[in-house]
């Protein structure tokens, strides 16, 4: 029998022809799959969408995104891996889940590296932001740019989280990123990685005590429900990222390439103001649904993680992490 993640590829890989040409060579039409795991309502959903728009608004007429929502077509890493194939064009991936081929990806998970949303932004949109987008091109994947995904905090069912003591021993679900991991068993907690999928019944059966994501996420996954305390500690502030595989990076013409850098550019202007929207929206719902929103002493949490940082000392993020700090002090 075949299993679930070999027959969402198999299928992906029968219908999801990634450029398709008129048959007037003078008119070739070129549209091009995109699939992610959000919902609809998402704002990085609705930017999609928008950069759809502003796509075939600049070619023409000629190029466009088929957006596949809802993971529909599978997992992150089932994306990514049709990406690398070539049977599927586009995906949104966080910059975690690039790390695997990327390793100074990891950089992002790192608690309490920016001052700032500005120091957020400022980093990239520098050189150093851009040279990690091209970091993946030996695995056939290239980033096309950035979305915001804000910052992520905690979330407990049971347990009120205010300090790094609150923490211990409190099962703490994480994504599959060692960074993550390590940040937590730091604090004192216990890191739990589970899948985004089965998080809900995870916090509604108390198989994990607690999560850790940004307010839209938090809202619209409808953990509100089943978690009733949230953190403003906003330890980390980790990217979407807008990846293409290179399979069908370069089957575009010069100019379509163009367009489609630019679509990517005008996207995730409108993305920074959706998703700022989206985030007091979301911050709002959850505080009417009952949820109590805690603002936490940062001041505790960044002295919990120093080790973190102590042990980066002579690896591939120590320079990168130096590089970053410094954009972020005053001029």
């Amino acid at each position: 029998m075949l299993n679930k993640s070999f027959f969402k590829c198999f299928i992906a890989a029968l219908f999801c022809l990634v450029l398709c040409a008129c048959n007037n060579k003078d008119e070739r039409h070129t549209s091009i799959r995109l699939a992610h795991h959000l919902d609809t309502q998402h704002p990085v959903h609705k930017s999609l969408v928008h950069m759809s728009e502003v796509l075939k608004q600049l070619s023409g007429g000629t190029m466009e995104l088929v957006i596949y929502p809802s993971a529909q077509v599978g997992t992150e890493r089932e994306v990514l891996e049709l990406l690398q194939i070539g049977s599927m064009g586009m995906t949104k991936v966080s910059a975690s889940s690039l790390e695997a081929f990327v390793p100074q990806m990891k950089v992002f998970s790192l608690p309490y590296l920016f001052n700032d949303h500005a120091h957020y932004w400022k980093t990239l949109d520098s050189e150093i932001g851009h040279d990690l987008l091209d970091a993946g091109t030996p695995f056939l994947i290239k980033g096309l740019g950035y979305f915001d995904a804000g910052s992520r905090s905690f979330y407990t069912t049971k347990r009120k989280v205010e300090s790094p003591q609150d923490l211990a021993g409190l099962k703490i679900r994480v994504m599959s990123s060692q960074t993550a991991v390590d940040m937590v068993n730091t604090m004192g907690g216990a890191a739990t990685p589970v899948s985004w999928g089965e998080l809900y019944t995870s916090l509604q059966q108390g198989i994990v005590g607690g999560a850790e994501n940004n307010p839209p996420s938090f809202y619209f996954s409808k953990h509100y429900e089943v978690s009733k305390y949230y953190l403003l500690d906003e330890h980390t502030s980790i990217p979407d990222v807008i990846v293409i595989g290179t399979k069908v990076w370069n089957k575009l013409k010069p100019q379509e390439q163009q367009w489609l850098s630019q679509a990517m550019s005008e996207a995730t202007e409108y993305q920074k103001i959706l998703w700022a929207e989206s985030t007091a929206m979301s911050l709002q719902k959850v505080e009417e649904a009952g949820v109590e929103i805690i603002v936490a002493d940062k001041t505790q949490f960044q002295d919990s993680v120093r080790p973190i940082y102590d042990s980066l000392e002579g690896t591939i993020l120590e320079p990168l992490v130096e590089s970053i700090k410094a954009m972020g002090e005053p001029q």
